[in-house]
């Protein structure tokens, strides 16, 4: 309750506009892209907050050290070890076959400077799960954010990125100058 009531605050206020399909009703993995900004964090809660999904999101493991463990934990954060990422994965795996329904929001242009390629983490995961993708965004052209479509991946990395990188196309980000084109080192590789 206090949730949602601060997620309709925040759409009042803001000079943002939610454009969203709706909201997923099975877990998902929640692309979070263009990440070129801290306020995309802020603009992950208000839209899950106020489309009633439950979010779970994966952070570098310093975030959650001392003081802020428990209010990252609180907000949906799962640790990244980055010795250890398989073990997210299994984690992963084991919340979806509870019977757990959440949006595993990934960002997968890593952090918010400018670098060749996405990380491929989240095709990984969703493969592995078999969980779909759930495109979600941040536009400043537009002054929109919110969901796109969800769909199933189809294991062949060269399709299923032509698919995101078309959603994108037209995407800027809060930083336009950050944004990191849609693509994979596998992409790549495999040409």
């Amino acid at each position: 309750m206090l949730q949602r009531l601060t997620a309709r605050a925040f759409w009042t206020f803001s000079r943002w506009k939610l454009v969203s399909e709706p909201a997923p009703d099975r877990p998902t993995v929640l692309i979070g892209a263009p990440h070129t900004s801290n306020w995309d964090f802020a603009f992950m809660l208000a839209i899950a907050w106020q489309l009633g999904i439950e979010v779970r999101w994966l952070g570098k493991k310093s975030l959650f050290h001392g003081w802020r463990g428990p209010i990252m934990r609180r907000l949906g954060g799962i640790p990244v070890d980055r010795a250890d990422p398989g073990r997210v994965v299994s984690e992963v795996v084991e919340r979806v076959r509870s019977g757990e329904v959440f949006g595993l929001v990934v960002t997968p242009d890593g952090t918010r400077s400018a670098h060749a390629y996405w990380k491929s983490g989240f095709h990984r995961i969703a493969l592995e799960t078999g969980m779909p993708v759930t495109l979600g965004f941040v536009d400043r052209s537009t002054m929109t954010t919110g969901l796109g479509p969800s769909f199933e991946l189809t294991g062949d990395v060269g399709t299923d990125m032509e698919r995101i990188r078309a959603f994108y196309e037209d995407k800027t980000g809060f930083h336009p100058e950050l944004r990191v084109e849609p693509r994979l080192r596998e992409e790549d590789e495999a040409d």
